[in-house]
């Protein structure tokens, strides 16, 4: 199985490992290297997952692009050449898998839009016949498709916690009416354009999170975007209502955590060779269809 970087290692410069991402602070600008670490219910695994970082940076890359004139995103470059020293020297480690990216005042508002309900939102509609406060109509089956995308917001929790889901009325008490009604908005427009497309190439897409920062007093789309980290894929020829769903994305480490009862508590754990293997293939699958382009693994 080929290479996987589980941490990126520039010596002698200050790095921060996120769940997933080793975050590089230039000052004014960030470089963001996407790890082969996969977390799942806010937990790391100990497995990685090889190529995944360059495959959920080029996702994102392609999205940032399609949506360029939609919204205004924290991209500069992700070729390492245009990098500054020492990182440009660093190819082998950060090429296809990193970004050097506007630094923004992070909103600590993750914004996540649903137009299926599954995941922790069919959940709370089976206990509360409500998703984020929202109320629903009665009888909904597990993975049917709302009438409307929905935004339920959650806030953002430290590393090891888990993510609490909130109101829209709670995201104003923290980032401010303005800022709320515009992330909302424009969280489900894009939205509601990735999903066409995605829909054109046979693609369902169920839910994704996004999250923005605010620079020269303006509110930008950063870190990833739809991408199977952040989103819930399905193919749409196998979508049947009423149970889960064959995914693109890491629900299929999430189902495998859930058979061993894994308790969704630190430390994770080892993930046996076919898990990687079939997670892998999702992945590639992903980019594949999405982009139109063939996959050329890195390292």
């Amino acid at each position: 199985m080929a290479n996987v970087i589980l941490q990126t290692d520039i010596p002698d410069v200050e790095v921060r490992h996120g769940k997933v991402r080793d975050i590089y602070d230039l000052g004014d600008k960030l470089i963001i290297a996407a790890s082969d670490r996969l977390s799942a219910f806010d937990v790391i695994m100990k497995t990685g997952i090889p190529n995944k970082g360059v495959l959920l940076t080029q996702i994102s890359k392609f999205w940032f692009e399609y949506l360029a004139d939609t919204v205004e995103n924290h991209l500069i470059s992700d070729d390492v050449s245009d990098f500054p020293s020492p990182y440009c020297c660093y190819k082998e480690q950060l090429a296809g898998r990193s970004m050097l990216i506007k630094k923004t005042e992070v909103l600590p508002v993750e914004c996540i839009v649903r137009s299926y309900i599954t995941g922790s939102g069919w959940k709370e509609y089976q206990r509360e016949g409500t998703i984020c406060g929202i109320k629903l109509p009665a009888g909904l089956k597990q993975c049917q498709k709302l009438a409307e995308p929905i935004f339920t917001p959650s806030s953002k929790a430290e590393q090891g916690a888990h993510d609490e889901n909130i109101t829209f009325e709670e995201s104003v008490d923290i980032i401010g009416l303005q800022a709320a009604e515009y992330v909302r908005d424009k969280s489900i427009e894009i939205f509601n354009k990735a999903s066409d497309y995605a829909e054109s190439k046979g693609i369902i897409l169920a839910d994704t999170k996004f999250e923005w920062g605010i620079i020269d007093d303006k509110i930008i789309l950063i870190d990833e975007i739809f991408t199977p980290d952040s989103s819930r894929f399905w193919p749409a020829d196998k979508y049947e209502a009423g149970r889960d769903q064959d995914s693109y994305d890491k629900q299929f480490v999430r189902n495998y955590l859930e058979e061993i009862n894994f308790d969704k508590s630190g430390p994770g754990v080892e993930l046996p060779d076919e898990i990687v293997e079939k997670t892998l293939a999702k992945y590639v699958e992903a980019y594949e269809v999405l982009t139109g382009k063939k996959f050329v693994p890195v390292g």
